[in-house]
């Protein structure tokens, strides 16, 4: 850019916004030799003859080279749009509006948001096609003004558009978090129902082996009541095989004492030996009942050694059982937290749902509207076809007229002048309607988009 840009900034200006319209354009008017000296710098060839006497496909190139600087928009940049424009609005019909006069409004919608901002209101599609010297001079001067007012807010410029940068870098982000947030969402679902199986096996065997561990105490219950019983009852027939080995030895010892007066008499030893023998088989009797009773007892007591041990273990079993239940409820407390967390982003995802198809609705009824304006700028199209076409028949029967009637010549020629007036205001009337179609079909389009933004932002 060069130096002449920079020569004159223009900081002061908005401080005389309440002054009149005439003092304002005095104020931010340049000379005309620094206004073509900045055009030349450009790089396209401007004097103060084409200052003075403009050219529009020179002051055109001048218009789409400031353009193509501000905003990057040119005839080129918006023929996709006015094309697929013109085949919404003519369909087959699109010869009627030639491809540079359509390219050329598209860029004069563009350059005219550009000059609203640099402070011109009052531009019209006459200052492209029919330009002025003061015209130009006013317009070449606010948008000089605004590249330089420009270039020393570069500042302000980049660090707003770092933070759009940072702000789209930041949904970026916010957008694959999300849609990390849905893929965690969706392994935890599949997490929880692979828990609440695993949970139903553990229920499951939990009370199966609650119902073993029930039985085993009822087991152990009984062998215990058993076990006292043969403690008890040993403890008695040993208390009695003592008293009796006790009366056996008492008995023996005073058989020994009385031995001898027993020889002396047959006949009372005869009785003696056979109480003797009597008694004798009367106690090996009850020592041998007594001997199998202690058998007994021992075998018992072997048995109650082995149960106690099968108790021992089972008492072991129903520790680890315990354990395991303890472990289980730390689980199913778990699973009930995660439980809660699912609940909590199930409810966040119906929320975002509720959104979306609030926003689905909404962009269904600003489709409706875009397709009522759409039609409506058709069938304007057509209406105006149809009185092109009248007025082509008129002028061709005026023209027939002209040749037939010739002494009538002026006074035809002035109707022809006129009703050709009518037909250029015509043309112009029909220009602005499209332009208005046009700029509500942006509009539209731009609060479409903004809304699917939206949509996606809240998904």
């Amino acid at each position: 850019m060069s130096h002449q840009f920079r020569s004159q900034p223009s900081g002061n200006s908005g401080n005389r916004g309440k002054q009149q319209q005439n003092d304002s354009d005095a104020f931010m008017r340049l000379p005309d030799r620094e206004i073509v000296g900045c055009i030349s710098d450009i790089g396209v060839p401007f004097s103060l003859e084409d200052l003075h006497k403009p050219n529009p496909q020179q002051i055109q190139k001048v218009f789409e080279w400031f353009g193509e600087l501000l905003m990057n928009a040119t005839r080129e940049t918006v023929e996709p749009a006015m094309r697929a424009a013109a085949e919404d609005v003519c369909g087959e019909h699109m010869e009627v509006v030639p491809a540079d006069t359509r390219n050329l409004m598209g860029f004069y919608v563009s350059l005219r948001r550009l000059l609203v901002e640099c402070g011109i209101t009052d531009f019209s599609f006459s200052d492209l096609l029919k330009p002025t010297h003061d015209r130009l001079a006013k317009i070449f001067s606010y948008i000089i003004n605004f590249v330089r007012f420009r270039e020393s807010q570069t500042a302000t410029i980049d660090e707003h558009f770092n933070k759009a940068e940072t702000t789209k870098a930041r949904i970026e982000t916010l957008y694959t978090e999300n849609q990390d947030m849905d893929a965690r969402l969706d392994e935890m679902k599949r997490q929880r129902k692979s828990m609440e199986v695993l949970a139903k096996e553990k229920t499951k065997r939990n009370d199966e082996l609650k119902a073993r561990l029930l039985e085993l105490k009822k087991g152990q219950e009984r062998i215990a009541e058993r076990l006292e019983k043969v403690k008890t009852e040993k403890g008695r027939l040993t208390g009695q095989l003592e008293d009796k080995t006790e009366r056996c030895l008492g008995i023996r010892h005073e058989s020994e004492k009385l031995r001898p007066y027993v020889l002396q008499s047959p006949a009372a030893l005869q009785q003696s030996l056979n109480e003797l023998s009597e008694n004798l088989a009367r106690d090996r009797s009850q020592v041998d009942g007594f001997e199998k009773r202690c058998r007994a007892l021992q075998t018992s007591s072997d048995t109650f050694a082995v149960v106690s041990n099968d108790v021992s273990s089972c008492t072991k079993v129903l520790e680890e059982v315990s354990n395991e239940l303890q472990k289980e409820d730390e689980e199913n407390m778990k699973a009930a937290k995660r439980r809660d967390a699912l609940s909590d982003r199930g409810n966040n995802v119906r929320e975002v749902e509720r959104q979306e198809a609030t926003l689905q609705r909404q962009l269904k009824r600003w489709l409706d509207k875009t397709d009522g304006v759409r039609n409506t700028s058709k069938e304007k199209a057509d209406g105006a076809k149809v009185k092109m076409e009248e007025l082509r028949s008129v002028h061709k029967r005026l023209t027939e007229e002209r040749g037939e009637k010739g002494r009538e010549m002026e006074r035809r020629r002035v109707r022809i002048e006129q009703t050709e007036k009518k037909m250029a205001d015509l043309k112009e009337n029909i220009e602005n309607e499209i332009h208005a179609a046009h700029d509500e079909y942006l509009q539209m389009d731009s609060h479409i988009k903004l809304y699917i933004t939206e949509m996606e932002q809240s998904i």
